[in-house]
């Protein structure tokens, strides 16, 4: 856990945390470590004024904001002093059409398509590259949609692994969103419980979590069309060489370097 977070461990965002990971930072491959302090996920930023001023000490000077339209118009984000506020629509799960389904796996199946337009929907496409590219100015910055598992998730693992991550660390980090959020995650089942019936907890219970098979499809899918992952960031999201690696050299603490 970074300095910050350890300070912050914001009671009214349960999965605010350090994209590099606890402190010292999660190890590269190659030996080196990533830099703490740089980018922060989370999910939507309902604050506490307690919270709020915490936050407002980390320095933030921008707040990406992936949700839609409508899921801004529910919870918009305060203001946070110096943070510029950025809206950036990477459409996430239709809840339209989660709300009319009737079997838990048919939810399975929905949340996976949904991983999968991340690699093929333009606006996803659009989304995701415009955040990389403005992370690539510089920290410290935060990025968030709703949960914090789904759109922020994979903004996450296209980090970690641009700095050198190993895939099981990346799987780790990703479902670290399942522990940080289980106070949440019970307060929506509990809703959902009172307005839809408890039958339905069941059902959406796989669009609640973070789930590796999801993240899978996602990568399934740009092996399919991209090759790997390299080719996804250059030639899907439109990412040049430049950017990328500033989001290296802002990420990573080389090895031997202290």
């Amino acid at each position: 856990m970074s300095e910050a977070e350890e300070y912050l461990r914001l009671a009214s965002v349960d999965n605010f945390r350090d994209v590099a990971g606890p402190e010292p930072g999660y190890a590269t491959a190659d030996g080196g470590r990533l830099r703490t302090g740089v980018f922060y996920r989370s999910n939507d930023l309902q604050l506490t004024e307690e919270d709020h001023g915490l936050l407002a000490r980390v320095g933030l000077h921008t707040v990406i904001d992936l949700r839609t339209a409508p899921e801004v118009a529910l919870h918009p984000d305060p203001a946070l002093p110096g943070a510029e506020l950025v809206h950036l629509d990477a459409s996430g799960i239709p809840m339209e059409e989660l709300a009319a389904l009737d079997h838990r796996d048919d939810a399975q199946a929905l949340m996976a398509q949904v991983y999968r337009s991340f690699v093929t929907h333009p606006k996803s496409l659009s989304a995701f590259g415009a955040v990389l590219t403005r992370l690539a100015d510089g920290g410290p910055q935060l990025f968030h949609c709703s949960a914090g598992k789904d759109r922020t998730g994979w903004v996450a693992a296209l980090l970690l692994h641009l700095a050198g991550v190993d895939d099981a660390t990346i799987e780790a980090d990703y479902l670290l969103t399942n522990a940080r959020t289980a106070r949440s995650r019970a307060r929506t089942e509990a809703q959902i419980a009172e307005h839809l019936g408890r039958e339905k907890v069941a059902v959406f219970a796989p669009a609640l979590v973070a789930d590796v098979a999801y993240l899978h499809a996602a990568l399934d899918e740009v092996e399919a069309s991209y090759g790997d992952r390299s080719g996804y960031l250059r030639d899907g999201l439109g990412l040049g060489e430049d950017v990328l690696e500033r989001l290296r050299t802002l990420l990573r603490v080389e090895p031997g370097q202290p």
